[in-house]
């Protein structure tokens, strides 16, 4: 039976500048929200084994290094494109060399077709590709086990996910609660306003029934217009 092999990702420069990063709270990229698609992209990613591909993942060549680049985006929450991917492995400059671009985006057409790599969707026309790995364990097409983040970095990046998911539920529940008490106070004001009119309608006003009700429409309709401007 062939050995197997052990690939462990040995970027320690990344490493350390991740954990430097989670550790002041700095990321190197602008803040954004997640998509629920990306976010379970994520989770399926954290979630995975060994994926199975069709093409060689050897360190130090350019679909290995690629593929550590794309990983130390992803230990981080995002999914970059190339210019991202290239400015990070290689420099500004080389982000401004169109054939050097194209080069990389050939490689990475060749890693989605080897089962490594995920080419997500644009959002606009005019944006670039984005990438993302199908996992962080492969076996290559050389029965060669490869691990591109150690247990650590997982585990800090399902911590930070974790994080992301809840500060983001916060205004959906908060907007949830707002809506709530819309609908509530309209069937109020609604409900308050028809007492009235079937009040008026009577021959004889009784003011037991008009005071309260229109009491109650004026208030919650103050209310409403209150909840509808934090809204």
């Amino acid at each position: 039976m062939e050995t197997v092999e052990i690939i462990h990702c040995r970027n320690r420069s990344i490493f350390i500048l991740f954990q430097l990063k989670l550790l002041k709270g700095v990321n190197s990229l602008s803040p954004r929200v997640l998509a629920l698609s990306e976010i379970q992209l994520l989770q399926e990613i954290l979630s995975s084994d060994y994926i199975i591909c069709s093409l060689r993942l050897r360190e130090g060549e350019y679909q290995y290094s690629l593929a550590e680049a794309i990983v130390s985006f992803q230990l981080e929450l995002h999914f970059p494109d190339v210019k991202d991917i290239t400015k990070r492995l290689f420099g500004v400059e080389r982000t401004n060399d169109v054939k050097f671009i194209r080069k990389i985006q050939t490689i990475l057409k060749k890693m989605e077709k080897g089962n490594v790599v995920k080419i997500l969707p644009k959002k606009d026309p005019w944006e670039l590709q984005r990438y993302s790995l199908l996992s962080f364990k492969f076996q290559d097409v050389n029965n060669n086990l490869v691990i591109l983040a150690t247990d650590q970095q997982i585990e800090q990046m399902k911590n930070l996910l974790h994080s992301v998911i809840r500060q983001q539920e916060k205004p959906k529940a908060r907007l949830n609660r707002i809506k709530t008490k819309i609908y509530i106070l309209i069937l109020i004001v609604i409900a308050s306003y028809a007492a009235i009119l079937w009040d008026l309608l009577q021959p004889t006003i009784n003011p037991i029934i008009f005071i309260p009700a229109f009491s109650i429409a004026v208030t919650c309709s103050l209310m409403l217009g209150n909840l509808l401007s934090q809204k």
